[in-house]
């Protein structure tokens, strides 16, 4: 998992730089999928430091939260309007708890296994990880057999967003701006023995042996002791088993047991054609639309290529399939 801190901005993307956006990105995202791979594309788009660049080469503010929204919310309209297999759900606070429903219409055979990955994403990043920040953005990019989510939370008290990227790949790292000088971690390997402990907490019932604040969700605890979970990832995506509760698990696991987790904080930009915002200058909308003209063009040559190649190789087929029948 990876994720980066960006400050709270308010306001719009101005229609007129919306609307390039989607033409840059259309030709950039049409690049990178001809030339690598929709799989490449999604590993790319795991990464924060891509992902800002990205951002900041269709105009947008290296150090404004609302780059995470934005980009995403062009991905999805350029994404789901192509024949290509990636497709994306979710988005910003209402279209975020839409994501189960939109995975259904866009992915059939592996909608299931995609709304549970998306759910246990956010779990992980808004209980198993406390950091301050509270969800209130979640998309999800995939295709048949890669995925990547992206996130961000929001610390309303230091005016700043975080933005988490977890993927389908192994190469999962942590890239942050701010380190909070004290975190509950249970998705670190250091939290392993305390998840293990929680879990034995949850399924022996002896979570009603303690005097647990009236703010914890005892109806979820029940529900988790009856269905005895196998997995502490089963055990987060009981409804319910939120903050609070998690929170109190992991202190009794600590005080009782001597099963410590993690209080570390899960612990780097790039500019094209200038910032939304008019940093670090005002954006130059001429050499903007000269740019998506000339890739466009690039796309179409390589196109024009393509065909021009496949037509010698099939008229050289030909011309000796006609000299062998003489």
């Amino acid at each position: 998992m990876r994720y980066i801190d960006l400050p709270l901005h308010h306001g719009k993307t101005p229609p007129w730089l919306f609307k390039r956006m989607v033409k840059l990105a259309n030709c950039i995202v049409d690049i990178i999928i001809e030339e690598f791979s929709e799989k490449e594309l999604i590993r790319r788009l795991s990464d924060p430091i891509f992902f800002q660049a990205f951002s900041n080469v269709l105009g947008f503010d290296w150090n404004s939260s609302g780059s995470t929204t934005v980009l995403t919310a062009v991905l999805k309209f350029v994404l789901n309007s192509k024949d290509y297999e990636i497709k994306v759900a979710g988005g910003k606070g209402l279209h975020a708890l839409k994501t189960p429903e939109e995975i259904r219409i866009l992915s059939d055979e592996r909608a299931d296994e995609l709304i549970r990955i998306s759910r246990l994403s956010a779990k992980m990043d808004n209980v198993a990880l406390q950091d301050g920040y509270d969800l209130y953005h979640h998309t999800i990019f995939f295709t048949k057999k890669d995925w990547c989510v992206i996130q961000q939370g929001m610390n309303t008290r230091l005016k700043l967003a975080r933005r988490y990227h977890l993927s389908s790949f192994k190469d999962q790292k942590i890239i942050t701006q701010r380190i909070e000088n004290e975190v509950l971690n249970l998705i670190s390997d250091k939290s392993e023995e305390c998840r293990n402990v929680i879990l034995d907490i949850v399924r022996d019932g002896e979570f009603k042996r303690f005097k647990l604040p009236k703010t914890i969700d005892w109806k979820a605890l029940e529900i988790a002791y009856n269905l005895q979970p196998e997995s502490f990832e089963e055990l987060l995506l009981i409804r319910g088993i939120g903050k609070k509760t998690m929170r109190a698990l992991a202190l009794i696991s600590e005080i009782v047991y001597k099963t410590p987790y993690d209080k570390t904080d899960p612990a780097k930009f790039c500019f094209a054609f200038g910032g939304k915002d008019k940093v670090p200058y005002p954006i130059d909308v001429k050499t903007y639309d000269e740019v998506i003209a000339f890739l466009k063009d690039v796309l179409s040559q390589r196109r024009i290529d393509e065909f021009r190649s496949i037509y010698e190789k099939l008229a050289r087929v030909q011309a000796s399939l006609i000299s062998d029948s003489r």
